[in-house]
């Protein structure tokens, strides 16, 4: 059982009054088809009535297989037509159920969407999210006093044409938990809204020195990393603040006073660290022990989207399949679609989604592999997107192909895109404490991936280029990304870039 009754008084009380979501999710480990069975019930019924329900011949009661008849594999592209009706505010267009808001990616690795946000799906993200919070009580009961840090980009920042909210999912996550959840977060929620970049982050780090902060959540651990560098940029005013009870660049008082010791160091007992751990964000975990100044341990935050809520973490193993929630689809390398318990251990598979919020057999793009069982549900871990690698003649070199080059060469940062000629090559972008040579990069790169050895053996690959910039232009190309409107709290550190983008970085670093 992952939630034991019994156990230490706040997490039996927590437990108690989530007895039927618990009992729920125990459910689904040991008898998976029914608990899928039961969310396409539910997704079935939101849907009936609407045009896309009409148009797919969706009824209530099919059966998994006759759904998946029914509903071809779609990417966003083919459902962009449906979603700008419902940014319209036409009413019945992918769902029944009213729209309440749109919440926005962040287009680290692509233009921005717009995802609709109804109120069982909203229900659903909700418990996977209470799961997480039960299964860290569980395991640690200092964890219910003092504050929880989270770094989250506002719930709403504008509206569709059609006068629908738009805003980020972390914001709209963050409203949407228990009051003594958010009653135990040291920074007011409407500094997350503060215009200026900059200003934001100070303001919310003048806040969270003040607190007893004891665990820190944050989606991308690369957040983390910013913060811990604007701390040590700003570690004299924040002293004077934080002595004074101010915050001087939003010109307020009487806030609470701290004392900091002459180093910039975190004033906290931090006892744990949430965020995301696979794919490309493994490089950035590796550094956060280093940055911290302190070891704690580190839970991964789950398989998660603007899309939904896919595999939660409920201890400090890989998430579990989250099947009382969405329903989930997995396609193998030959294209075979599969349930969840015909997963095989070890395999990589695409991952596709239907929820509440009326998307349907949608293909979300990221690679996971199952690394276990929880019962019969799989536990799973994010491996990368579908197709984001970088391939001129066949070498297909993978996010974390490039990282772990940078780690080995003790890199802080790296991005990477082509350049196009008869005989094609990288251009590397990086920051660091040394000069890194071309001929190192490549001959750690060849050792990494044998089809980019055998490209540039036989001179269908030309040696990289490499441009060394400083930290502040993956700084500053992140807040140009958030100027465009996308949640600061999701946007990721580039790895590989479009060409257009990877200069665009360039030009921010002054080269």
């Amino acid at each position: 059982m992952i939630f034991p009754t019994g156990g230490h008084p706040p997490y039996a009380l927590l437990r108690w009054l989530h007895r039927e979501r618990v009992a729920r999710f125990e459910r689904s480990l040991e008898t998976p088809e029914a608990a899928q069975r039961a969310r396409l019930a539910a997704i079935l019924a939101g849907a009936e009535g609407s045009d896309f329900a009409r148009e797919h011949g969706l009824a209530p009661g099919m059966s998994l297989e006759q759904y998946r008849g029914a509903v071809p594999l779609r990417a966003h592209a083919s459902l962009k037509p449906w979603l700008d009706r419902v940014e319209s505010a036409e009413p019945g267009v992918l769902s029944r159920l009213p729209v309440i808001q749109m919440v926005q990616t962040s287009g680290t690795s692509g233009a921005p969407k717009r995802l609709p946000v109804t109120m069982p799906w909203a229900e659903s993200v909700g418990a996977a999210q209470g799961l997480w919070v039960l299964g860290l009580l569980r395991d640690d009961e200092q964890l219910a006093g003092g504050a929880a840090l989270s770094i989250v980009s506002p719930a709403v920042t504008g509206a569709t044409s059609g006068g629908v909210p738009v805003g980020s999912n972390t914001g709209r996550m963050f409203l949407a938990q228990p009051w003594w959840v958010r009653w135990r977060a040291p920074v007011p929620y409407e500094v997350y809204g503060i215009d200026d970049v900059p200003t934001r982050q100070y303001a919310i780090l003048r806040h969270a020195l003040a607190a007893d902060v004891r665990s820190w959540t944050a989606a991308n651990p690369s957040s983390i990393l910013l913060y811990m560098r604007r701390l040590r940029e700003d570690w004299a005013e924040l002293q004077r603040d934080l002595a004074d009870g101010t915050l001087s660049r939003l010109g307020q008082r009487g806030l609470a006073r701290r004392r900091l010791g002459d180093e910039p160091a975190l004033p906290w007992s931090l006892r744990r660290v949430n965020t995301w751990k696979g794919g490309p964000a493994a490089f950035f975990v590796a550094r956060l022990p280093a940055a911290l100044g302190v070891d704690v341990p580190i839970r991964e935050a789950g398989i998660t989207a603007s899309e939904g809520f896919f595999a939660t973490p409920v201890d400090d193993g890989d998430p579990v399949a989250f099947l009382d929630g969405h329903l989930l689809e997995f396609v193998d390398g030959g294209g075979q679609v599969r349930w969840a318990w015909e997963l095989e251990l070890g395999r990589e598979y695409r991952l596709v989604v239907s929820t509440e919020a009326g998307l349907y057999r949608y293909d979300l793009g990221d690679i996971v592999r199952v690394t276990g069982l929880a019962g019969r549900a799989p536990r799973l871990v994010f491996v990368r997107r579908a197709g984001n690698e970088l391939s001129a003649v066949g070498e297909r070199v993978t996010e974390s192909q490039l990282l772990a080059v940078a780690s080995a060469l003790g890199l802080s940062a790296l991005s990477a895109s082509l350049a196009w000629a008869e005989v094609p090559w990288l251009r590397l972008a990086y920051a660091g404490a040394t000069d890194v040579s071309a001929a190192d990069f490549d001959l750690r790169l060849r050792a990494e991936n044998l089809e980019y050895d055998d490209r540039r053996a036989t001179g269908r690959l030309g040696l990289p280029v490499l441009s060394r910039i400083s930290d502040t232009a993956f700084t500053a190309w992140r807040a140009r990304r958030v100027a465009e409107g996308a949640p600061e709290a999701q946007v990721k550190d580039p790895v590989i870039l479009a060409p257009e983008r990877w200069d665009e970085l360039i030009s921010l670093s002054g080269s």
